[in-house]
């Protein structure tokens, strides 16, 4: 089966099917999204780098950009948001990060031979699964369907030269009338990356395992059980751009379905699901040279959580009603060893072992209006509740609040309405949004987390208001025979903007701090982006894609906000045909010159970045072997971004080989 990438496309099908006598449901609500497609159970030469990580398959896309710390684990950006503010789920589960450094985005425990597709949905599109401000991706796994009785196996196989990383992967999976599955596993080892002109960049090394199995069964004529798991673990990573490496990341991912299509005309299916997660995620340094004092920093993550959804159509509404909910419990410590052993540790909790408990009620409508157009609404409704268990935890940010209660109850909302035409091959749209969020266990209730970008330490605050947003969407598209072309624009008025205040009266904790930042809200910020992509079919095997973004963020004063993309683009120049593929890209970024120099950034210069590749099917009976081989960075350009912690270089000329092979 062929493998592709879809960049800014509407989606106009929201798939709920489960086997292959069932047809597609084609009264789904119809949403305006992106999606990236990885594949199915295969790795494709058609990939312009089938083995890369989920990351590099991310950042093609107009909405997202990565906060690079290293070689391994980018931190998404949502229309130039954090993760704060925006959503990544597995399958429609939540999941939550152990790192007080961030150094673990959900999208580090998946991979791409586990991966179908990310769906990306901006601002209140995304508000399914739970609150977000800047928007949500959904990470949605690979599984066979049930069908006539067939095995498959693949092996893949990879390396890169510019960190030496060897990649090898297998999987194999099964379909029956009644029953499937899919097992893969997927390994990475990768030593330091080299950065233009030969630069070694030390401390960017990696090692990584990723198990994933997911199996269904057929329980009547019309009902799914499933259950899956996804083992990661992480080791010897080095974070170039932090003060301190993760000797071990590991994480535990499982989940059980229940699914069933009525086929009644007013219900049309329901599925609900349980699962739960664990992650574990140790920072230290005791490889670095050098260091003023030792320091260990473990945190932990556990998420119990459901959701039940049931979709239904009637007249010319296509409904979908949505309950789900989850309990979280986060804690993370610190110790620093004195050079001096007869000296005391010092210990303190940066995560006072937060429980978080949410419940939410979530509707959306579909109406059909007309042949031509559709109206979108939704609303949501949370319960969300933090409780400090910890009272050495809570003493210590009593010291800071001396009046605070360990229990803090939210009520968080959002609604959103959008309108889409569609006729003759135009088609256009516009929406508006409203959105809320808690702050994060970090911005509420972390204790002296220092921040490597700004030099400071940081202290929570469990006073804080919810932020919120207004949006305003829109687009424009025409979509001809050999021709394409949409422009998006999207704004964001953020109400009580959380970020950092510099405390005078305070004394750092980290040796180096250039002080204390107390987590506080601004008293709005505003947010624009706008992209362009165009496709042209220059003949029948040639295409042309070209994708310009540009994003504008300011605070109330009129200052930058941080992570504000300068203006990008992306071009390339695919041929396909048969069984050969190839392709030149060229990116870049201007000149970040509209900085914020507030949150430590600076002005990082333009820069242009050719990449080429070439693949090959081999058809050898029911055999079937996939090459790619490529060269990143052609011309070995020395360069940063602006999205790159501490301006750490990216990687230089690399020259790479994926290889799978199917039967």
């Amino acid at each position: 089966m062929k493998r592709y990438v879809l960049v800014n496309i509407l989606v106009l099908l929201f798939t709920n099917s489960f086997a292959q006598k069932y047809s597609t449901d084609t009264i789904q609500p119809q949403h305006i999204q992106e999606v990236i497609v990885i594949g199915t159970t295969k790795i494709s030469s058609k990939e312009n780098k089938p083995l890369g990580s989920i990351d590099e398959y991310l950042q093609r896309s107009a909405k997202v950009e990565m906060i690079k710390r290293g070689a391994y684990a980018w931190e998404p950006l949502i229309n130039g948001l954090p993760t704060e503010r925006t959503l990544v789920t597995i399958d429609g589960m939540r999941i939550f990060g152990a790192c007080t450094d961030k150094m673990d985005p959900i999208t580090s425990y998946i991979e791409v031979s586990n991966l179908m597709e990310a769906s990306i949905s901006s601002g209140q599109e995304g508000s399914c699964h739970g609150n977000t401000i800047g928007g949500a991706i959904d990470l949605k796994r690979n599984k066979m369907g049930f069908g006539q009785k067939k095995w498959n196996f693949n092996l893949n196989s990879g390396y890169e030269s510019v960190n030496q990383q060897k990649i090898f992967g297998a999987g194999t999976n099964l379909k029956t009338e009644k029953f499937y599955t899919d097992v893969n596993f997927m390994m990475r080892d990768a030593e330091n990356y080299k950065a233009g002109g030969n630069l070694e960049i030390p401390f960017s090394q990696f090692q990584k395992i990723n198990v994933s199995g997911i199996s269904g069964l057929k329980i009547g004529a019309n009902k799914l059980v499933e259950v899956s798991v996804i083992y990661d673990k992480a080791n010897d990573v080095g974070y170039p751009a932090l003060p301190m490496d993760v000797s071990i990341a590991e994480a535990l991912i499982t989940s059980l379905k229940f699914q069933m299509l009525p086929g009644s005309d007013f219900l049309k299916s329901w599925e609900t699901k349980i699962y739960f997660n664990t992650i574990m995620h140790r920072m230290d340094d005791t490889k670095r040279p050098n260091v003023p004092i030792h320091m260990d920093m473990p945190g932990w993550s556990k998420t119990y959580g459901y959701y039940s959804h049931l979709k239904s159509v009637f007249k010319n509404h296509n409904v979908l009603f949505n309950i789900n909910g989850f309990m979280n419990q986060s804690s993370a410590e610190m110790t620093m060893y004195p050079v001096d052993i007869n000296e005391k540790l010092m210990f303190m909790l940066t995560w006072p072992d937060v429980r978080t408990l949410a419940q939410s009620i979530y509707l959306e409508d579909q109406i059909k209006v007309n042949d031509n157009s559709s109206l979108r609404l939704s609303a949501s409704v949370t319960m969300h509740q933090n409780k400090i268990e910890s009272e050495f935890g809570l003493n210590s940010l009593q010291i800071f609040y001396p009046e605070m209660n360990p229990e803090k109850t939210r009520m968080l909302k959002s609604f959103a309405a959008n309108y889409q035409f569609d006729k003759n091959r135009f088609q256009a749209g516009f929406g508006l949004g409203y959105g809320d969020r808690a702050p994060s266990v970090s911005e509420g209730y972390g204790f002296y987390l220092f921040n490597s970008f700004e030099k400071y330490d940081y202290i929570g605050n469990p006073k804080l208001k919810n932020e919120s947003s207004l949006e305003a969407n829109a687009f424009i598209g025409v979509k001809k025979e050999k021709y394409s072309a949409k422009v998006s624009a999207s704004y964001f008025h953020m109400s009580d903007y959380i970020v950092g205040k510099i405390i005078h009266n305070l004394v750092p904790m980290t040796i180096g701090a250039n002080g204390v930042k107390k987590y506080t809200a601004l008293d709005y910020a505003t947010l624009f982006n706008m992209s362009l992509t165009t496709e042209l079919q220059i003949a029948d095997p040639l295409k042309w894609i070209v994708q310009l973004v540009y994003n504008r963020g300011k605070d109330h004063q009129g200052e930058n906000l941080p992570f504000m993309s300068p203006f990008s683009y992306q071009t390339a120049l695919r041929y396909d045909k048969n069984n050969f593929a190839t392709e030149v890209s060229v990116f870049g970024n201007a000149k970040h010159q509209e900085f914020a120099a507030q949150y430590g950034e600076a002005e990082t210069p333009d820069y242009t970045i050719v990449n080429a590749n070439v693949g090959y099917l081999f058809p050898l009976g029911q055999t079937k072997i996939y090459t790619k081989i490529g060269v990143e960075n052609l011309f070995d350009h020395y360069y940063t971004t602006y999205s790159d912690w501490n301006k750490i270089p990216r990687p230089g000329r690399n020259f790479f080989i994926n290889m799978n092979f199917n039967w």
